[in-house]
């Protein structure tokens, strides 16, 4: 496995010294679909009045998991944590506890002006500009997500006749080191967004057996001379609400 990189030296083992289904068994009242949801606001007001299954917990504090009901069928809801390490383990947990069918629902910068604040993007791929990934999957470029996941996806935003687009994601660990040049590069390769989960979340999911897929929408503008916040985060509280809404529906199209 020795390599010049050391992030470069992938193990096929499937066994690591720690597995989350020896630490955490199989939870009667989780069900089998799971929203990963960014936004708190948004889980805090959709949770406000239902059932907490459980607990995740980091030394950032405890995450927990509830679990809504749409359409006579349980869907778990939970904060996936920020950035592709934690993203990555609070899914592994997830995963550990039942969940096997998972949409994650978030925003993005974009490295395309024209997708106005708020756009929906639907990433098919994800460049692997992290580290997680390269622990689960061989080296590659990128990673897709799940098949079934997408076009689940895609039902669902052309069944509420939602505008959208389907293409590439940049996924990096470092959000304070997107330069122009790497924005530049990324853009030539195709990718619409940059977020920091994306390919260690498909990672996971490819390596755990699991279907997944992602719903993001457009951001701050990273394409220009100067970023631009474009007020994302404060200024769209109905479309964060209605991309949770779309994410469970999409769920349970799986």
């Amino acid at each position: 496995m020795t390599n010049m990189y050391p992030i470069l030296e992938y193990d096929s083992n499937p066994n690591a010294m720690i597995e989350p289904h020896k630490l955490l068994r199989r939870h009667e009242r989780m069900p089998e679909y799971c929203v990963l949801c960014f936004f708190q606001e948004v889980i805090a007001a959709a949770c406000a009045e239902v059932e907490q299954v459980l607990v995740l917990r980091s030394e950032m504090g405890s995450n927990p998991v509830y679990v809504i009901e749409q359409d006579g069928r349980r869907v778990a809801v939970a904060h996936p944590g920020v950035g592709a390490p934690l993203a990555a383990g609070y899914l592994e947990e997830l995963i550990a506890l039942g969940a096997s069918k998972i949409i994650a629902c978030g925003g993005a910068g974009v490295l395309n002006k024209e997708l106005a604040v708020g756009h929906v993007v639907v990433p098919v791929t994800a460049i692997r500009d992290e580290g997680t990934s390269y622990h689960y999957l061989p080296p590659s470029r990128d990673v897709s997500a799940s098949s079934q996941a997408i076009e689940a996806i895609e039902q669902t935003l052309q069944a509420h006749h939602v505008p959208y687009v389907i293409g590439k994601t940049w996924t990096t660990d470092a959000l304070y080191r997107e330069t122009p040049g790497k924005v530049a590069q990324r853009r030539d390769e195709g990718c619409l967004t940059v977020e920091m989960e994306a390919s260690a979340f498909f990672a996971v999911a490819k390596f755990r057996g699991v279907t997944f897929g992602q719903i993001l929408y457009s951001g701050d503008d990273l394409s220009g001379d100067e970023w631009d916040s474009r007020d994302w985060i404060n200024g769209r509280p109905d479309t964060r609400q209605k991309l949770f809404t779309l994410a469970v529906e999409a769920c349970l199209r799986l």
